[in-house]
């Protein structure tokens, strides 16, 4: 990748790369073929509000100048019944690359994770503590039960997608440590504190885990939201995590429609956000990074 100076485009064609979306989700428009089964129980505000099927979220890409994304499976519509997703990137394996999700506490986990490699989704996700499902204190990332998931996701070099918040960060360390050869990605940095601003005192439990180098990070709207509120600025956040971590262990993703406002709204504040970044440092974030960590987007 080359290095450039400091004056960062502000549009996906200027990047010079194609534009890698690490974090989006695709609700069903058919709940007969497609069931809703979210985990705890409740279905997420915004998948009910916003909800933007196959179709839509290519129309999204074309206008946002997003070149493919990576389907994450929306755990809180469709728990771990991963076939929209499957069928979505069957659909459009140009554009499309899949996650899905599976309950590592149960027996045949190991054989769930084969099942739906084998048919054709390409990462794996473990979550824990988004809105719908932080309620339940008593799964834990680093239970034992789920550790031969993680021994196959490391031998098959299967990136793992992880939803926590910064309480559970130390259990990541426990993972990170016992399985450093797998390929983790951490959802929304965690989503850190981050009002005070830099130094980024509040987040000392994220900055931390830069030692370990098979930990790589989601730069999400989340982030460019919350990385102007309070003393933080963007610039400072961006430069922050760049430093700590390296830009080739960064991925941005828009989390659309989960995170409110258009796909081409999204990629322009997180252009803006990080505006400070070299344009090597850019093209790890939006595009370098995600095809690391998912080979399968090179294949069309």
């Amino acid at each position: 990748m080359m290095t450039a100076s400091n004056t960062a485009p502000l549009s996906a064609i200027s990047l010079g790369v194609p534009v890698v979306d690490s974090h989006s989700h695709v609700i069903a428009d058919d709940p007969v073929r497609y069931p809703l089964a979210p985990m705890g129980g409740k279905q997420s505000d915004w998948s009910k509000e916003r909800p933007v099927n196959g179709i839509g979220m290519v129309q999204a890409m074309k206008d946002a100048g997003v070149s493919k994304s990576i389907l994450v499976q929306a755990s809180t519509c469709y728990g771990h019944d991963n076939s929209y997703t499957l069928d979505c990137v069957k659909a459009n394996t140009s554009q499309f690359v899949g996650v899905y999700s599976v309950d590592t506490l149960q027996a045949d986990a190991v054989a769930q994770v084969k099942r739906w490699k084998d048919a054709g989704l390409s990462g794996m996700r473990v979550f824990i503590a988004g809105h719908t499902a932080a309620a339940d204190h008593s799964v834990r990332l680093d239970d034992p039960r789920g550790f031969p998931v993680w021994e196959y996701i490391s031998e098959n070099q299967i990136a793992m997608c992880v939803q926590l918040r910064a309480d559970g960060l130390p259990q990541l360390e426990t993972l990170l440590k016992q399985f450093p050869k797998a390929k983790v990605l951490l959802d929304h940095f965690a989503r850190p504190v981050l009002e005070e601003g830099a130094p980024y005192a509040q987040a000392a439990s994220l900055f931390a885990l830069a030692k370990y180098p098979n930990l790589n990070f989601k730069f999400t709207t989340h982030n460019v939201r919350e990385s102007k509120e309070g003393k933080s600025t963007q610039e400072a956040f961006s430069k922050a995590v760049v430093n700590a971590f390296g830009a080739n262990r960064i991925a941005w993703g828009s989390n659309f429609p989960a995170s409110a406002g258009g796909l081409t709204k999204h990629l322009q504040e997180a252009l803006e956000a990080t505006a400070s970044l070299t344009l090597e440092e850019q093209r790890w974030i939006y595009s370098g990074t995600a095809h690391a960590l998912y080979p399968d987007l090179n294949k069309s």
